[in-house]
């Protein structure tokens, strides 16, 4: 078997806490292959401040090239339309071998989002999660550096909104549910760094090079991107 994480977002641009946050996970779960997925269309964010998909695309084969077992696909772009999740993991699990197992990599805040999106209850029937979970955060990714992470908040978020038979084991950190994949949860090295904040930092022309690789920083510069 196979095992294999799907990590999908806009990557706007991508930079080291990305890389940290699947290193990370790569290595909890032992995971053969990490997929980088970048939106062409993402549904909930802004796509004003986006950067086209192909300078994306390109940033992340950089920033990913010295990593054993990190990928990338383009099938968001391949695929018309909005970049719909429930679309990706259908054409993973379609496409390739039947012993492959993917797990779905998502930060906390997307977790809280999950009953807003495409068909949500059909994407947690179909793929197990992965949380990504920074200490000292709170239920809307808030720093709570003096409290720890509310394991209640995110179960009563799940029973409420989700489903009322996912139950929580304390000894495995994950939710179990007798007619769904599990949700797992990581928790993850915290690193204060923002795609939002790094566009910010060019555009004032402030340094920004030592928040992601060398190579994307000097692909930004050659490029002239977020000015």
């Amino acid at each position: 078997m196979k095992k294999v994480g799907l990590f999908g977002g806009t990557f706007n641009p991508i930079h080291n806490g990305h890389l940290n946050l699947a290193k990370n996970v790569q290595e909890c779960f032992k995971l053969d292959l990490i997929y980088f997925i970048p939106a062409a269309l993402p549904p909930h964010k802004n796509s004003a401040n986006l950067t086209d998909f192909q300078n994306r695309f390109e940033m992340i084969c950089l920033a990913i090239s010295k990593f054993n077992g990190f990928r990338i696909s383009d099938v968001e772009m391949a695929r018309p339309g909005i970049s719909y999740t429930i679309d990706t993991v259908r054409y993973f699990k379609s496409t390739f071998p039947e012993n492959y197992q993917f797990f779905l990599l998502m930060g906390l805040d997307a977790v809280f989002e999950i009953n807003t999106w495409k068909s949500f209850q059909d994407l947690l029937k179909l793929i197990p999660f992965i949380v990504m979970i920074r200490p000292g955060t709170d239920i809307d990714g808030t720093d709570i550096k003096k409290r720890p992470f509310s394991w209640a908040k995110l179960t009563d978020y799940l029973k409420t909104n989700i489903s009322d038979g996912y139950n929580f084991s304390e000894k495995t950190f994950c939710y179990h549910h007798k007619n769904r994949p599990s949700i797992f949860t990581c928790n993850i090295s915290p690193q204060n760094i923002s795609s939002s904040n790094i566009r910010e930092l060019i555009r004032k022309k402030k340094a920004f090079q030592h928040l992601l690789p060398k190579k994307v920083a000097d692909y930004i510069k050659a490029k002239g991107l977020y000015l």
